[in-house]
């Protein structure tokens, strides 16, 4: 019965989600993107990076997913990334960086090197998606030889990993609209230590007209594998792991620690996702036991509970009511895809909603639904939402009619 009551409340909650959702479409104007330079032209002065809220409350963050193991101390701030480079490493033999290198399934061969020169992406498996674009192979024209591709973070497969965002299959006009925060201020860290999202706004900023709406529609147009990218497994204790460049990875000395709330997501496979960006190699996710059937509840129903035959409000909403009944988003509608997502990831964007670090107009939306949320709920939901598959059909919103 409690079953039957939870479905019942999700499809309603869908349907309203989705009236309130089209009504809050209409009301907006399309996306727009700002003019850059044409090719050719100087490259614009970087912006100062926008002012980050003042009230963080940095006593709750989920440190592991941002790749830290300490509280940020007042002051603190990400030192810029190193721009992308075509050179060998000197502390590193000559011959060994310039061996070709290959992976299982891919007829490539690729040096180290060349898979390290983000300004010139590297594609194992050019079959797993569209042909790649300028700005997803080389970035944005106006930056020159110090932008970075979108495929050299996100992957030419658009998956992303768990440092970073995973934008294989967004709608393009959601894409759109995070391109547009990421320019105005609207969309930031609430961490002033994680690097990879000033390099993002600034990316963004370089981006043109034409440059965003390609990477919006190759994106868009990747269609979701059948195969999990993340592999979620509940253990109360997980390999020891260190954090280098805002990523767990193994630690030198071997062994388990308590998993102590926490959720370790790292490679499979730490030479193929690492050394060789093979975008075939996932990723494992360690989270707390019965997190996952905590984040079902939390996910499908908000936490409302069927009482005395009544319906008692949860803390949240039902995800579903927005980002589809199977969360792979609604046919047609400006939402993200939540199901088989990076669970650090997921986590991040949460918490950076709850701090006031996302500020788009949809965040706001979202703001009414993370209010309640405690960290323990986020590792939940988190760990749910990365254990459903991403190819499951795709919501079709209920028709209006008067």
């Amino acid at each position: 019965m409690k079953r039957a009551g939870s479905v019942f409340v999700l499809i309603l909650g869908f349907a309203l989600g989705a009236a309130v959702m089209r009504w809050y479409d209409t009301r907006q104007a399309a996306p727009k993107v700002a003019v850059t330079p044409a090719p050719g032209a100087q490259k614009p002065a970087e912006a100062p990076m926008p002012a980050r809220v003042a009230n963080v409350n940095f006593d709750r963050e989920p440190l592991w997913a941002y790749g830290f193991t300490e509280l940020a101390k007042p002051g603190d701030s990400a030192q810029p990334q190193a721009p992308p480079t075509s050179k060998p490493r000197p502390n590193q033999d000559l011959n060994e960086q310039l061996m070709p290198r290959k992976v299982d399934g891919s007829g490539a061969a690729y040096s180290l090197v060349q898979i390290r020169d983000l300004h010139n992406v590297i594609d194992w498996f050019p079959a797993d998606h569209p042909k790649m674009a300028e700005i997803i192979e080389h970035g944005p024209v106006a930056m020159g030889a110090e932008a970075r591709g979108c495929g050299s973070c996100h992957l030419p497969n658009g998956r992303g990993r768990p440092e970073n965002a995973p934008p294989g299959g967004l709608p393009a006009a959601y894409f759109i609209r995070q391109i547009e925060d990421f320019r105005h201020g609207l969309r930031y860290t609430a961490d002033p230590r994680k690097p990879n999202t000033n390099t993002m706004i600034m990316l963004a900023k370089a981006m043109s007209d034409a440059e965003v709406k390609a990477a919006a529609e190759y994106f868009a147009a990747i269609k979701p594998s059948s195969s999990p990218w993340i592999r979620v497994v509940e253990s109360a204790t997980a390999p020891k792991v260190r954090y280098a460049g805002n990523l767990a990875q193994a630690a030198k000395e071997k062994g388990l620690e308590p998993i102590a709330g926490r959720i370790i997501e790292m490679s499979e496979d730490e030479e193929q996702n690492e050394t060789l960006r093979n975008p075939h190699s996932g990723w494992v996710a360690y989270v707390p036991p019965g997190s996952i059937r905590k984040g079902e509840d939390l996910v499908t129903t908000g936490g409302m509970k069927i009482v005395g035959g009544k319906i008692v409000q949860g803390k949240t909403t039902a995800c579903g009511t927005c980002h589809g009944l199977n969360l792979t988003g609604v046919v047609g509608a400006d939402v993200p895809p939540i199901a088989g997502r990076s669970p650090s990831y997921v986590v991040r964007q949460l918490w950076d909603i709850q701090q006031g670090a996302r500020n788009g107009a949809q965040a706001q939306l979202m703001k009414l639904v993370v209010a309640n949320l405690t960290p323990d709920d986020l590792v939940a939901i988190a760990a749910y939402v990365a254990s459903k598959p991403q190819n499951a059909p795709l919501t079709v919103a209920p028709v209006a009619t008067n």
